[in-house]
Formats: C-alpha cells, sequence, structure tokens
C-alpha cells in the first residue's frame, strides 16, 4: 500500500514537471498583440520607428491573427520575417527579456556558378 502511494506521488510529479515544460515556448518570444514599444525592440533588428509601426498597424487592424502578417507593416519584408519568425508570437505571454543580435548571413557562396 505504501508503495502504491509513493509511485502514485512520484508519477504525479512527473506529470506536473511535464505540463510546465509544455507550457513554456522553448525560444523566448514577444507577443507581438500585447507587447510594449520596449519588448518589440528586443526582437533583432526592430528599433524604435519599426516598434511603433507595429503597434500602429495593431491598433489600425486589430490583433495579429499570425505571426506571418507582420509582413503587412512597413519596413518588414519576407527576409525581415524570417529572422523575427523564432521569437514572436500572437498569444501567450512575452517571454523574450534581452535583445535579440541580428545573425549575420554570409554571402560567400551565394553568387553564381
Amino acid at each position: 500500500m505504501r508503495t502504491a502511494m509513493i509511485l502514485t506521488l512520484a508519477l504525479a510529479a512527473v506529470v506536473a514537471t511535464q505540463a510546465q515544460a509544455a507550457n513554456q515556448p522553448a525560444t523566448p518570444q514577444v507577443n507581438i498583440n500585447t507587447a510594449s514599444a520596449a519588448e518589440l525592440q528586443l526582437l533583432p533588428r526592430v528599433g524604435p520607428a519599426l516598434s511603433q509601426r507595429i503597434i500602429e498597424f495593431r491598433t489600425a487592424n486589430g490583433p495579429f491573427k499570425a505571426p506571418e502578417e507582420l509582413i503587412r507593416v512597413k519596413g518588414i519584408g519576407e527576409k525581415s520575417f524570417e529572422n523575427l519568425k523564432p521569437y514572436v508570437t500572437v498569444a501567450g505571454p512575452t517571454t523574450l527579456k534581452e535583445k535579440v543580435k541580428a545573425s549575420r548571413t554570409s554571402k560567400a557562396g551565394s553568387g553564381s556558378q
């Protein structure tokens, strides 16, 4: 009886730990529907002007339904969005706490052969 109780408690602890891990994104993210200008500026290559345009866009058009809608904001194209994509969400809390450095993609080898 005692062994069964210990196993039950151990199983409950494992399940609770897994549930917590599942609720936390692997990569810290910014909720583009609720983030302040300062929080948006934590994203790679987003400064004061672009963060303000994101806020103005969501104010004028309502909340973003998908992160891909950022492409509709002036100054964010497909390449820019690819850099932002891992760090943006439209649900849940903003968990990103420090500026993400923009990665520099190498242009070597991109010429014609």
